[in-house]
């Protein structure tokens, strides 16, 4: 089928070059001692009122059928990509209303719409090209809108949000390559669906004009004797068939090409060098300071609270844990300080300062600048989270280009440090995310945050996915990091004996609460949540019972559509009383640096001896 599609394109592209050179003067020559002949030797398909041969005017007539399809798919095409597309990084009322005029567009059939647009706009090509343009930009609208969507969920495209990139250049940069391949498939078919109609409105005089002719008009004019001579108006109508499958057969070939295409090879980048820039803790010594933050997000249900009153702070060269259960909010939590939740989301709090300056007080675009240039994520998913479409060199550089003002070279010379810095060689600049394995994935999203020296790293998960020794190597490098550039890292995982390695402190979360904050050196041997016990209780060890089962946390987490009044960890716990049903605890202080949201604290277990359960209080 390849051969075949190519040979068709071949065809149709020679008698659109060669065609008027070819038979543009038999075309246009009138003959009236042959005026309407049948088909002969000299005129395999007979001539016309004048005499020209039909022949000839239908091969001279390939380049404008050719032409003007192609121009009204692409206008339309553009058009209708770029206003579907955009649904990705607008807002979310714009969303709706672009939504809203996409559907309303797609209420009214594209034929009727060209043929009423063609009368408005005045019969003759460029009102026709026009009119089918603009029919056709609803389809392509909703083709956009459909794929963009699925991107504007991705990683990649979140991280790009926290660079603060304008949304003309997330759209250029980040959606449209995404989307691009479905794309040049469906306006390939496009095309030949182009040519079929505008032929119809020459064929209706709406198009083309004398002494002007396209395959639609000789269709026309060969109609007047079609039951006498049938080939004068078959051979136009041929071409059309001809072209139409010729679009048809393309898209089909290239949509079995993509599917069956592999990665390519990689290239070496360009020589490169250093660059430096920076953030500052605030005034106090905090990087990043949180108070009485809260997460609503709107259901069909109801209003969920998946973020209920956490508070925290972090200061410079500080790693600390967030821990929980799935569900818990920990993701949640990092989203709201980055400013990356739905639109949904609703957001409140008491004080969120990073680096000094609160971001309730900026503009949006002060904000956007303050954090894109403050703080990196670094996801759970490093292959979601870079940009398939895009080298690792584009990726890298993007955030200094917006918004430090540099220049390429320069921009390239940090990424190459950037990439050293995390133990890779910069001759990975040239390649693509698919080249790469999963711990070189993950070291590119810690050295894209690294290029704009941000004061806060949120690292989410950034361990959950690897194996065990690449695991070790990241978390090796989050602590050299934090040694070298002074950076609070915000670490968020499950794994508690993780944590407890890594962290300098520890904050566990539990149902969009903080339940517990204390030293990591203190999580094995003194946490005094039941909740944290219990999950410090549920990692193995090496002097663990084997022919025991390895102990579980009983229960479910509770409904967030229906909070109960008392502490949300009652119904699980095996210490509960009465009071815990009825009034939920405030995270207080048992000492300096040890807060507990708790109304009876277990007692510290003596020489690590975990603690037999207490039976709750029948009465």
């Amino acid at each position: 089928m390849t051969w075949v599609a190519a040979a068709m394109v071949a065809s149709l592209l020679v008698l659109a070059l060669a065609g008027p050179l070819l038979w543009g003067a038999a075309a246009d020559r009138p003959d009236p001692s042959a005026v309407l002949r049948g088909p002969s030797r000299l005129h395999p398909f007979g001539t016309d009122n004048l005499g020209r041969d039909v022949l000839a005017r239908v091969l001279a007539a390939t380049r404008p059928s050719l032409l003007l399809a192609l121009a009204a798919t692409l206008i339309g095409a553009v058009a209708g990509v770029l206003l579907g597309a955009s649904g990705a990084v607008v807002g979310p009322r714009a969303r709706r209303r672009l939504a809203a005029l996409i559907n309303l567009l797609l209420a009214f059939p594209a034929l009727l719409v060209a043929l009423f647009l063609a009368v408005v706009f005045g019969a003759g090509a460029g009102g026709a090209v026009l009119a089918l343009a603009v029919a056709g930009v609803p389809g392509f609208a909703r083709l956009a809108q459909t794929l963009a969507a699925a991107v504007a969920g991705t990683d990649h495209l979140a991280a790009a949000r926290v660079l603060g990139l304008r949304r003309l250049r997330l759209l250029r940069r980040h959606v449209l390559p995404n989307i691009a391949e479905p794309l040049l498939l469906g306006t390939t078919t496009a095309a030949g669906t182009a040519l079929i109609a505008l032929s119809g409105l020459s064929f209706l005089g709406l198009g083309v004009q004398p002494p002007d002719y396209d395959w639609g008009q000789l269709l026309n004019q060969g109609l007047d004797r079609i039951y006498v001579q049938p080939l004068p108006a078959l051979a136009p109508g041929l071409a059309i068939l001809y072209a139409a499958l010729t679009f048809q057969l393309l898209g089909e070939v290239l949509a079995g090409g993509a599917a069956r295409r592999g990665p390519s090879p990689r290239t070496s980048p360009q020589p490169i060098g250093p660059s430096t820039s920076g953030n500052g803790p605030a005034d106090n010594g905090l990087v990043v300071q949180v108070e009485d933050l809260s997460v609503e997000l709107p259901t069909p249900d109801g209003v969920i609270r998946p973020v209920r009153g956490v508070s925290l702070s972090l200061r410079p060269g500080e790693i600390v844990g967030l821990v929980g259960e799935s569900g818990s909010g920990k993701s949640l939590t990092a989203l709201a300080i980055a400013d990356l939740l739905p639109d949904r989301a609703r957001v409140s709090r008491r004080t969120l300062r990073l680096l000094g300056a609160d971001l309730a007080a900026m503009t949006p675009k002060q904000r956007e600048h303050h954090l894109a240039t403050g703080v990196a994520m670094v996801f759970q998913n490093p292959a979601s989270a870079l940009n398939p479409s895009l080298r690792i060199a584009t990726q890298l550089t993007e955030t200094v280009r917006t918004h430090r003002g540099a220049g390429r070279a320069q921009a390239l010379r940090s990424a190459s440090d950037a990439l050293r810095t995390v133990d890779l060689p910069p001759a990975l600049l040239r390649a693509r995310p698919h080249q790469l394995s999963g711990g070189q994935r993950q070291r590119v999203m810690i050295a894209s945050g690294l290029m704009v020296r941000p004061g806060l790293i949120i690292a989410d998960e950034p361990t959950t996915a690897l194996d065990v020794t690449v695991q070790r190597q990241i978390t090796g490098l989050l602590c050299d990091l934090r040694r070298d550039t002074s950076a609070a890292i915000l670490f968020i995982s499950h794994d508690v004996a993780l944590v407890h390695e890594l962290c300098d402190r520890v904050l566990v979360m539990y149902a969009g609460t903080v339940v517990e904050s204390l030293p990591a050196d203190r999580l094995a041997a003194t946490a005094r949540h039941p909740y944290t016990r219990a999950l410090v209780e549920s990692v193995p060890d090496l002097t663990a019972d084997r022919d025991r089962p390895l102990p579980t946390v009983a229960g479910a987490p509770p409904d967030p559509l229906a909070p109960a009044p008392g502490c949300p960890f009652e119904p699980r716990c095996r210490y509960r009383h009465d009071r815990c049903a009825q009034e939920a605890p405030l995270l207080d202080g048992l000492d300096a640096v040890h807060r507990v949201a708790c109304w009876y604290p277990l007692p510290v277990p003596a020489a690590r001896v975990r603690a037999e359960p207490v039976e709750a209080d029948p009465s």
